[in-house]
């Protein structure tokens, strides 16, 4: 058996001087190349199984699917359960932490140990040799800084500023995942509205294509009129089937906002009232003023700035002195390996008062001090640039939002007409005095009318919304309207 290990061992070592002997082997001595694939044009296949990717983790408390859903139950489920808010609260909580690790530097490090030696002295006179002589203790040491001028106070000064940033950041998570919501809530409401709508012009199409089709009996029409007719049955039947197809792909995006799993079967409420506008029309001044003390990504982004001065602060004080003191005492017990007289035990204590003083540091300390600098200068540029873009958001949605609130009751007036035309011109066919081309298109006006106000309804809440996150403050005003499960008009 062991004349087997040693074959099999020295065939190994010869194995190992043969590849050593390889110039290519020393370009790349633990094959780590061999591990990515082998040419730009080829994908990398894993000779190991890959990592399974665990799903997202289920809620404490699943939300009821029985019923259709109102937007504030979606909303206070999805601040539970969307990743995002957990990945910003521990966010919040590492930063928490580092304010921890920075106050910690102003306690004092206590360490013990214990320590064994085995020593055989040798007389450096006349050479003799001294028995072996074994000594153990444990022992404990403290050091605490006494002064550093202030670098300290600078370092716990960015670090609540950065966790203050942090806190803020979550914040906006939460106003952004509400924002996510409503946008998702409003557009599978109005996909839905579509849907009956798109049902509603097929049979109109379908009711056309019968009366056609009589007159046709009667020799009062033409092929051509019910080829055309059948044209447009054939178009609202393609427009229904894309509607019902944007409204499973609404669906799915509400229930990704809402941390749901993406099949859920969502039912929501209907809007039965168009939007109350009236109270939607406040002073565009009023907004860009209380976004400065109300838009959390922007009061972080300052946070930033400061937490980049104190850091830029605390870089100027690290080429300064500090001051230290430090105290141990160590036990020492002693064994003699060979007779002799035993030795006692010892303590030895030590205090000493250090003072540092940098004098050469290969111009890393300068270098520092420039970078935090000019990191500090970067934080107040994203600063600058956030306060525009917020500004521009406020500005955009204000504008947006007047706009849609007009149309609103444009838009309602476009319905009603189209509605009357239409019914008069299929009575007027009906009664032989139309052309299939004039009812066509005033069917195909009352869809378009149709489309117009849930388009209308829809671009309303969603810039209502937008508005909403640009300021980022509490409700703007009451935004709440009448939902039940009804018929949308």
């Amino acid at each position: 058996m062991l004349g087997a290990a040693m074959l099999v061992s020295s065939q190994a070592c010869a194995q190992w001087w043969q590849e050593a002997l390889n110039p290519s082997w020393w370009k790349d001595p633990f094959g780590v190349e061999q591990r990515t694939s082998p040419a730009p044009n080829q994908r990398w296949e894993s000779k190991e199984p890959l990592p399974q990717v665990a799903p997202p983790r289920a809620a404490h408390e699943p939300i009821s699917t029985d019923g259709p859903l109102a937007l504030p139950q979606l909303t206070e489920y999805a601040l539970l359960n969307n990743p995002r808010t957990r990945q910003a609260w521990f966010a919040a909580r590492a930063s928490a932490a580092a304010v921890g690790v920075v106050r910690g530097e102003d306690l004092p490090v206590v360490s013990g140990g214990y320590t064994v030696t085995r020593l055989r002295p040798v007389s450096g006179t006349s050479g003799q040799v001294s028995p072996w002589l074994t000594r153990w203790g444990p022992q404990i040491s403290i050091s605490y800084t006494l002064y550093d001028f202030g670098a300290g106070d600078f370092k716990l000064e960015a670090a609540n500023y950065r966790l203050l940033a942090a806190n803020l950041a979550q914040n906006r998570v939460l106003q952004e995942v509400v924002f996510q919501v409503e946008q998702a809530y409003y557009q599978l409401i109005g996909v839905e509205a579509l849907v009956r709508v798109n049902e509603q012009a097929l049979k109109n199409a379908g009711t056309v294509l019968d009366a056609v089709q009589r007159r046709r009996e009667s020799g009062l029409a033409t092929v051509a009129d019910v080829y055309r007719t059948e044209t447009q049955v054939a178009q609202a039947r393609l427009a229904l089937t894309r509607s019902r197809g944007e409204f499973e792909k609404a669906r799915g995006n509400l229930a990704t906002a809402a941390g749901l799993p993406i099949d859920t079967a969502l039912r929501v409420h209907t809007l039965a009232a168009p939007p109350q506008t009236r109270e939607a029309v406040q002073s565009i001044a009023s907004y860009l003023e209380r976004v400065k003390s109300s838009r959390p990504d922007l009061i972080a982004a300052e946070a930033q700035v400061r937490a980049s001065r104190a850091a830029a602060e605390a870089a100027a004080k690290a080429g300064l002195p500090t001051i230290e003191i430090s105290a141990s005492r160590v036990h020492n017990a002693w064994h003699r390996s060979a007779p002799g007289p035993s030795i006692p035990s010892t303590n030895a204590d030590t205090l000493t008062l250090n003072v540092r003083i940098p004098i050469f540091s290969g111009f890393r300390d300068t270098y520092q001090l420039r970078q935090a600098q000019m990191q500090a200068q970067q934080a107040e540029a994203a600063r600058d640039a956030i306060y525009r873009q917020t500004q521009l958001e406020v500005w955009q949605a204000y504008y947006d939002l007047q706009t849609v609130s007009g149309s609103i009751s444009s838009t309602e007036a476009l319905v009603k007409s189209a509605e009357q035309t239409a019914q008069a011109t299929l009575a007027r066919y009906q009664g032989g005095f139309g052309t299939i081309l004039d009812l066509i298109t005033a069917q195909q006006d009352e869809t378009s009318a149709r489309t117009q106000r849930i388009q209308s309804y829809l671009d309303w809440y969603t810039v209502l919304a937008r508005l909403h996150l640009s300021v980022g403050a509490g409700n703007l005003f009451d935004t709440r309207a009448d939902v039940k499960q009804e018929k949308t008009p």
